[in-house]
């Protein structure tokens, strides 16, 4: 087999095999290969998916890459996939994720401006469930906690980086709905992760959790 068909066949495999995107380096290293020649042959992977118009597509995904089902048989999957685990999401919370996505770092101070109410409890459940985390402290009288998206937040909207998102024209316009995955369901009420530790929240969220 030649080499170059051989590698990546690889990298295919390798990708398969994982449930989380891989960066380049990694995919690069395990091929070794340099990382000029991964991106080359994963470049041709996406096109022959692509192309294949089959149930699998490779994408770049949260920094690194990622088989995901084709689109257009996301309707049919989520009704036989019906009882899967999905995140849910009320409408504060995605426009409160929203605004962080797109001013991020941002605190809750500039959020609730931002919005006009408190979004301490929309933070908190966002936290829960690791779409939002806290990424440093503001350098102002208090110090206040700086607030951004994770690399769960890419996962779930299948995005590579930030720089991905629709631009908007103004955050308070954003219909952010229409940019949600079927992974995420929209409800009128806040939830938090049963499973989260609240006691490792910000002090400033821990009041109205």
């Amino acid at each position: 087999m030649e080499e170059r068909t051989y590698t990546k066949g690889l990298l295919e495999a390798l990708l398969f095999l994982s449930s989380d995107p891989i960066k380049l380096s990694a995919l690069a290293k395990s091929a070794g290969i340099e990382k000029t020649e991964a991106r080359e042959l994963l470049d041709e992977l996406i096109l022959d998916y692509q192309e294949k118009e089959g149930g699998f597509l490779l994408r770049e995904i949260a920094g690194g890459y990622q088989f995901i089902t084709n689109q257009k048989y996301s309707e049919i999957l989520a009704h036989i996939f019906k009882d899967k685990k999905r995140e849910t999401l009320s409408r504060g919370t995605l426009d409160t994720l929203a605004i962080i996505a797109y001013k991020q770092p941002i605190t809750l101070t500039e959020l609730d401006e931002i919005r006009g109410v408190s979004s301490r409890a929309m933070v908190a459940s966002l936290m829960s469930k690791k779409l939002v985390k806290a990424v440093g402290q503001k350098e102002v009288p208090g110090r206040p906690t700086l607030y951004g998206t994770t690399n769960e937040f890419l996962l779930h909207f299948g995005l590579s980086k930030l720089t991905d998102l629709p631009t908007p024209v103004e955050v308070k316009e954003l219909k952010f709905e229409e940019f949600t995955p079927e992974s995420i369901i929209v409800t009128d009420e806040t939830e938090m992760n049963p499973d989260f530790d609240t006691s490792t929240l910000p002090d400033e969220l821990q009041e109205e959790v």
